[in-house]
């Protein structure tokens, strides 16, 4: 597994508890990140085919959207960072940090802090991920787990070392973070408006499969990119075409109609990975998230055989 250092970022501040839960739940695979099927939803489909992922590193400030009634929370800023490498040869490994400072009705200002790491095999079958909350500059929950299949239709065996050893059993029909990005960009592709598919990310302790959902906006041709606010670097996604996607994160097996996601995440979603104009919806307040900066890296040469 390749691993990388935590992206660092200048805050500082208290923690808060409640905004750590809420960000600890977290979609952002390869994204955002993320990040990310089959129609009906069936056994898992092998990641990478027609579909080549950008290695990059964005970054993305954060800020308050709206505030609903009873949470108190009156602002919100901070950053993202989120990191790609790797390539369909050597698997693909995703680093983010992502701190939020909130401050609440009576003037306090409260810092939260997620650091995540992970490693995919492109070919579906392997997935390693290890991520932290810090509080007061101190670790609160640390987790860490193994996941492996034989093929792609097997069941999904976890071995999981943080907060505590366990081994868990999952369906073959679930997808992981990168593996799920590539079946959401084909699906884009292909003129599929709705995507269905369980996610495992090692979010909640590593024990947490969603349901998500995922529909997919009209296709905007090469050149969307122009029209949004000039971000140094970002000018070769200016020939790229995208889909604005908006993606709920259900319990598990929640297929009564009226079910309300955990939270939902929205972004233009380019073909190549990238992500621009994130917006994410906790139920009790929401945050927008502006590209400021991306830089794309050279992608890894696979070793001729």
């Amino acid at each position: 597994m390749t691993t990388g250092k935590a992206l660092e970022l200048p805050f500082s501040g208290r923690q808060n508890p409640i905004m750590s839960h809420l960000i600890a739940r977290r979609g952002f695979g390869a994204g955002v990140l993320a990040v990310l099927l089959l129609w009906p939803v069936g056994s898992a489909s092998a990641a990478g085919e027609g579909v080549v992922l950008a290695p990059h590193r964005a970054v993305y400030e954060m800020s308050l959207a709206t505030s609903r009634g009873g949470t108190g929370v009156t602002a919100v800023t901070g950053r993202m960072v989120y990191e790609l490498t790797g390539s369909v040869c050597e698997g693909y490994t995703q680093n983010m940090r992502f701190v939020t400072q909130m401050v609440n009705q009576g003037g306090t200002a409260i810092l939260t802090d997620l650091r995540s790491s992970s490693w995919e095999d492109a070919g579906s079958k392997r997935f390693r991920f290890n991520s932290s909350q810090y509080r007061d500059e101190k670790a609160t929950e640390i987790t860490a787990g193994d996941a492996a299949r034989a093929n792609t239709s097997d069941d999904v065996k976890v071995e999981l070392t943080k907060p505590a050893k366990k081994d868990l059993s999952l369906s073959g029909r679930v997808h992981f973070p990168v593996q799920h990005s590539i079946a959401l960009l084909k699906a884009a592709a292909a003129g599929k408006t709705i995507f269905r598919a369980d996610l495992y990310d090692g979010s909640e302790k590593g024990e947490k499969v969603y349901d998500t959902v995922s529909f997919i906006g009209r296709h905007r041709l090469a050149g969307a990119n122009r029209k949004l606010k000039q971000v140094k670097g970002a000018e070769r996604l200016d020939q790229l075409p995208a889909w604005p996607v908006s993606i709920g994160y259900f319990e598990p097996d929640s297929d009564n109609k009226d079910a309300v996601p955990v939270y939902e995440l929205s972004f233009l979603f380019f073909e190549n990975g990238v992500s621009r104009k994130l917006f994410i919806d906790y139920g009790e307040f929401a945050m927008n998230g502006v590209l400021k900066e991306i830089t794309f890296h050279p992608p890894s040469k696979c070793e001729q055989k």
